[in-house]
């Protein structure tokens, strides 16, 4: 008998920080965090476009590799489009699809964000979670003492 829950019955998950609305002007400077894709590091980005918060991973669909050509700027000159710094593929902010380069007919990864009250929070998903430094902070354990006797 097969106990597992289907992923229709998982419990969402809790929305996490990530930073106030103030902090992402319309069409400016994307917020940038850490996160885990299938359990490895990746990053993903937020900015404000057109009054809506837009959330992607930080991954070019023609080559997988992170996009802004300086940290947390992803438009192009006119602010229009988010653009790979290394191809030049091109995306539409609303939605994340390929309008120009080489990305074809694909899609950034969204990242569903929300914002309420002067905050945005993001909702990881069954492929991208937030990064743990619990871990990180505890002190590693001691070997086991070999036993004299």
């Amino acid at each position: 008998m097969n106990t597992a829950p289907s992923l229709d019955t998982l419990t969402p998950a809790a929305p996490e920080p990530l930073c106030t609305s103030a902090d992402l002007e319309e069409r400016g400077q994307a917020w940038v965090w850490d996160v885990l894709e299938y359990g490895r590091p990746a990053r993903a980005f937020a900015m404000r476009f057109d009054g809506a918060v837009v959330a992607y991973l930080n991954r070019c669909v023609h080559v997988p590799t992170e996009m802004d050509w300086q940290p947390g700027v992803f438009l192009d000159m006119d602010k229009r489009w988010i653009l790979c710094s290394i191809h030049g593929a091109s995306y539409e902010p609303a939605d994340g699809r390929c309008v120009g380069g080489p990305c074809g007919r694909g899609r950034l990864t969204p990242v569903r964000v929300q914002e309420h009250q002067g905050q945005v929070t993001w909702y990881p998903s069954r492929d991208i979670r937030p990064v743990s430094f619990e871990t990180l902070d505890e002190p590693p354990a001691p070997p086991a003492a070999a036993d004299p006797t």
